[in-house]
């Protein structure tokens, strides 16, 4: 078993809590989804759906890697699988949400589009209707506290498209 010097298990930590995002008071995902709303903006400006697919998909598998290292660490010291200040699932969850929200519909301005992801990816993810709460205890820990919101993410987006769909 790996050991990690303090100085690595802070950076992974860091990088866990959504840039510190989930170490702010009470409700962390919902802080750490509101949190990578801004990046999300940002890279879209930046560099347009594709630049957010790919920035997507590295958080994905920054999150899986980060929480594969981390989580034996915190269990160690005593502390949970799945403690809270961990957001950076609800970062890729958010963002896949919203990528495929934007695929589906390029025209819709921002400004709606955001906080309907935000609030239908929160939502599946606090609910946590079935398949998510069966997903969250599949596999080892590293593997399902990213995957439960990957699929929330999914559902929130499916249930947007329908959103979508009928109203506009």
């Amino acid at each position: 078993m790996i050991t990690l010097a303090d100085s690595t298990l802070n950076f992974l930590k860091w990088i866990a809590a959504g840039l510190g995002s989930g170490w702010l008071p009470k409700a962390p995902g919902t802080w750490g989804s509101l949190f990578a709303l801004l990046p999300a903006w940002f890279i879209l400006q930046a560099w347009g759906l594709s630049g957010l697919g790919l920035a997507t998909l590295l958080v994905t598998l920054l999150g899986f890697i980060v929480c594969y290292f981390l989580l034996p660490e915190l269990v160690k010291l005593g502390q949970s699988h799945d403690p809270g200040w961990i957001v950076i699932d609800e970062w890729a969850g958010l963002w896949l949400n919203i990528v495929i929200l934007l695929y589906a519909f390029p025209d819709v301005s921002l400004a709606i589009l955001l906080p309907l992801a935000f609030v239908l990816f929160r939502g599946f993810d606090i609910i946590k209707p079935f398949p998510i709460k069966k997903i969250e205890t599949w596999g080892a820990h590293w593997f399902s506290i990213m995957n439960d919101d990957l699929v929330a993410g999914l559902m929130g987006a499916a249930l947007g498209l329908l959103l979508f769909q009928v109203f506009a």
